[in-house]
């Protein structure tokens, strides 16, 4: 089982740059994710909808495509328990000045750790850059940096 972030999950979903790599890797393994990851996808979805950068009928395909996936439990979401939260808060008393880590991106970062994963998959270089501080590896297959 692997642990994807949603700017992986998104492109089970939207033909963003690297769409074909993620969805080799969802085809080959379990995808877990926080559930928090969940609402960011319906969120992100949407945000391309609201952007005008796909219909209403495509946004609601994809809506639907993603409410039957969970619904067949294409994923497994974690859930974020008291020692998911208690993690995150544990680690920003350590961060530095210089880490750029947002609250979502360090709530993906605990809920991996916490479940044991090693690596998070992640499109995001902030993420990616924050997730030692969490005892776990950040890996793209998008892009180079």
């Amino acid at each position: 089982m692997i642990y994807c972030d949603t700017s992986y999950l998104v492109r089970l979903y939207l033909d963003d740059h690297g769409f074909a790599r993620v969805r080799t890797l969802a085809a080959s393994y379990p995808v877990a994710s926080a559930v928090l990851g969940r609402i960011e996808t319906a969120a992100a979805l949407h945000r391309t909808y609201r952007e005008r950068r796909s219909s209403e009928k495509i946004f609601r395909q994809q809506m639907q495509q993603f409410q039957d996936d969970c619904a067949h439990s294409a994923f497994t979401w974690m859930p974020l328990a008291q020692e998911v939260f208690q993690r995150a808060e544990d680690v920003y008393q350590h961060v530095p000045a210089s880490v750029f880590l947002r609250a979502a991106d360090a709530l993906h970062l605990a809920c991996a750790r916490e479940y044991e994963f090693t690596e998070i998959y992640s499109n995001d270089r902030h993420l990616r850059a924050a997730a030692p501080l969490f005892g776990i590896k950040g890996v793209d297959l998008i892009s180079t940096t």
